[in-house]
């Protein structure tokens, strides 16, 4: 909820509230707001109603008396199946120091100072709050010399008011998260990429490779899971283009997402993965959990594991990617494709019958054809057939918007037809060629002719369309949807039709 509140700042100008919302941060009120001043870049101001520094005095006093009273061991403590057992322990002993400490508060305030002592113990102490604030999708910490960064998805990059005072504070967090996935990161080792238990991607860096100071980077993992109702809805892609690459996952036919750097590939790798049929076994692999798939999918995810400090127990992509053919999967989900063996396993995988959805750093289609035949991936251009359309996301970080810039069919020999693209004058996605290959697919293993092609599209995006206008939002929903017209499409059509309102017990 945005406001145009101005508030005096000092005789040298004024400030202007540009956002203003609350955050609940694991039981603790947080109030966000957002303010354009002098700076260059808004400050993102983050306050906890009745937390003031002489409270936090008193609470940083008693965590060494809650760390005497918690006996806990280190086991507990790295297992993030225990996480919720080993907070509960921490939460009931809190309460108990609280109430001996402070006699007059109430129940409500005892539970939120509760759970700020928790934060800074088990958390991220002051980078906490953020982590539950959904509107951003990265944290910064540069140094101990200036305050926090965060990427708003509103706002973009914004200094925030908060500041960790000391190097030493910094490498503690660092080596806080790292402890916990089996990492180090020292001197002789300052480079660490890791996650949080909640899915959060971290990398670490030390003085003096940082030369200003130690950093820490959180990437916000997305705890509402992006579907293609909010891809639409955010005008990233149309309800065509979108019923094109539905009518593609409906006939097992392979895509590549390429794109820049956090123009949204993973996003829309977990969107279009609801196309999947309910009655296929899908196998996920990834450096990072980061894909949501509806529940009553039979999905196998898979993770990653980079070597312990005793330099054994890598699992490396291609190690999950040969695995996870044993497995009998209809569908192979791949976080990124990096190296040439990873790239060779999976076109082999779609060689022998299976239908692969990956995705790649390139900035359009052509430069996903080059990065693909070029090093480090080096695939012969020949095999490109196999992969029957091309996704480009782009991400305009002037206008701050992410948008499918292309998609493109793959023709024989490894050259792409773009039959759509985006314009960034009228901001739509427009057609500019017709299909041909992917047409010819389509008829080989469907059975479709040209005209059926174009039916099908249309009922599918007319399905899209009623999801959108009756905000069919969830990861749930929307593969429910999407399930009971792979079963039943008359019933499904029927509703569409009349447009009646979405309920989820009409589609179980």
């Amino acid at each position: 909820m945005a406001a145009e509140e101005p508030r005096t700042r000092s005789a040298e100008g004024t400030e202007r509230i540009i956002d203003e919302y609350a955050v609940d941060a694991d039981g603790m009120p947080v109030n966000i707001k957002v303010v354009e001043g002098r700076d260059f870049v808004p400050l993102y101001e983050l306050t906890i109603p009745g937390l003031g520094e002489g409270t936090k005095m008193v609470l940083n006093t008693l965590k060494g008396e809650l760390i005497t009273e918690v006996k806990l061991d280190i086991s507990e403590l790295i297992n993030p199946k225990m996480a919720d057992a080993v907070k509960r322990k921490f939460e009931d002993k809190a309460q108990r120091l609280l109430e001996k400490h402070f006699l007059t508060l109430t129940d409500e305030s005892k539970k939120i100072l509760a759970s700020y002592l928790i934060q800074q113990m088990l958390g991220l102490g002051e980078l906490e709050p953020m982590l539950h604030d959904d509107q951003l999708e990265e944290v910064t910490v540069n140094s101990a010399e200036e305050p926090v960064w965060v990427f708003h998805k509103v706002h973009g990059w914004c200094k925030t008011n908060i500041t960790l005072r000391t190097e030493d504070k910094i490498y503690e967090h660092a080596a806080s998260i790292g402890r916990r996935i089996g990492k180090q990161i020292t001197m002789l080792n300052p480079l660490m990429d890791a996650h949080l238990p909640t899915g959060e991607r971290v990398n670490a860096t030390l003085f003096p490779v940082s030369v200003r100071g130690n950093t820490i980077t959180i990437r916000k993992f997305a705890r509402n899971p992006w579907t293609m109702t909010l891809l639409m809805e955010k005008n990233t892609i149309s309800p065509e283009v979108a019923a094109l690459i539905w009518l593609c996952f409906q006939n097992e036919l392979s895509l590549i997402v390429s794109g820049g750097t956090a123009s949204g590939k993973t996003s829309f790798l977990n969107a279009i993965s609801c196309f999947i049929p309910p009655n296929q076994r899908i196998v996920s692999i990834e450096d990072t959990r980061e894909l949501t798939l509806p529940k009553f999918l039979q999905w196998v995810p898979m993770v990653t594991r980079e070597v312990n400090v005793e330099g054994m127990g890598e699992v490396t992509m291609l190690d999950l990617l040969v695995n996870s053919l044993r497995q009998r999967p209809d569908r192979v989900l791949v976080g990124e494709i990096r190296r040439q063996r990873e790239a060779e396993v999976l076109f082999e995988a779609m060689h022998t019958g299976h239908s692969v959805y990956a995705t790649l750093h390139a900035d359009n289609a052509g430069d996903t054809i080059t990065r693909l035949t070029n090093p480090p991936i080096n695939i012969p251009k020949t095999m490109l057939d196999s992969i029957s359309a091309l996704v480009v996301q782009f991400r305009h970080r002037r206008l701050g918007i992410r948008r499918v810039l292309e998609f493109a069919e793959m023709l024989k020999g490894g050259d792409v037809n773009v039959l759509y693209r985006w314009d960034l004058k009228s901001d739509t996605i427009k057609e500019i060629n017709e299909m041909s290959v992917l047409a010819d697919t389509l008829a080989l293993y469907a059975g479709l002719t040209r005209e059926e092609i174009r039916d099908s599209v249309d009922e599918k995006s007319k399905v899209l369309r009623w999801m959108l206008k009756h905000q069919v939002r969830t990861v749930d929903d929307t593969g429910l949807v999407i399930a009971r017209y792979y079963k039943s499409p008359e019933e499904v059509m029927s509703i569409v039709n009349a447009d009646k309102q979405f309920d989820g017990e009409l589609f179980w």
